[in-house]
């Protein structure tokens, strides 16, 4: 599947067409998501070898998409059924940034590549041997590095500014069009949603028991360490 016409309307807006790709068209009804590149968007109008879709501004910011043209090839997927077998990671379609390919290395017929978020508060969320999705394709992550500064103990330079790594079996090379990106091309990136729900709970938590502000995890700490203190020096009055 490729785009067929990219067109940007000050009225309607952006609009993207994709041809050929009437194998996932099969049972395609108007207003179906499918995901483009890992983005989740809504089919607006379809023929048996091609759909439509609406592109929002606020996806334009979040995604590459604005920056493919005419013939790009790109990856297709429908939504996920009740009925199908649930491999690899959820995926939404909610596209959180872009990375960049920093480094591309071989190793045997795979293929290792290295990705640096343009946000590097991403980085929280991706772990190794978690899950990340990279233009919508479910990878799973082999190599972190966390050091933003690059100064501090991770490696030096550009490459050392928060990265991490994923290894593209042959299989998948076939499938997705992320393995035939060059370095310093961008890729879409989804981290995994359980990490952020995990966040906002346990954050919802301290906050309560604290109360509202920015120093919540600090109040907590400190009243954690208080108890303790207090409990050995009655220990110690009991002694």
């Amino acid at each position: 599947p490729a785009i067929n016409a990219l067109d940007q309307d000050a009225t309607t807006g952006t609009t993207l067409t994709i041809s050929d790709c009437s194998s996932i068209l099969t049972d395609a009804h108007l207003g179906d998501s499918i995901s483009i590149n890992g983005t989740c968007l809504t089919i607006t109008s379809f023929t048996p070898t091609h759909f439509t879709v609406g592109v929002s501004p606020e996806t334009l910011r979040r995604t590459n998409l604005g920056r493919l043209s005419a013939s790009s090839p790109v990856n297709l997927e429908r939504a996920v059924s009740a009925a199908t077998r649930m491999g690899g990671h959820f995926v939404q379609g909610h596209v959180d940034t872009v990375a960049k390919i920093l480094s591309i290395v071989e190793d045997g017929e795979a293929k290792v590549l290295r990705l640096q978020p343009r946000e590097k508060e991403v980085l929280r969320y991706i772990m190794e041997k978690g899950y990340v999705t990279l233009d919508g394709a479910s990878l799973t992550v082999t190599r972190v590095s966390d050091d933003v500064i690059g100064d501090g103990g991770g490696e030096q330079g550009e490459e050392g500014k928060g990265w991490w790594e994923v290894m593209l079996i042959a299989y998948t090379q076939e499938k997705v069009v992320t393995a035939g990106k060059k370095v310093g091309e961008e890729v879409n990136v989804e981290v995994d949603m359980v990490g952020k729900y995990v966040e906002k709970s346990v954050r919802g938590y301290l906050e309560g028991l604290n109360g509202e502000g920015e120093d919540a995890g600090g109040g907590i700490l400190e009243k954690m360490v208080g108890r303790k203190l207090e409990d050995r020096l009655s220990r110690q009055k009991a002694q």
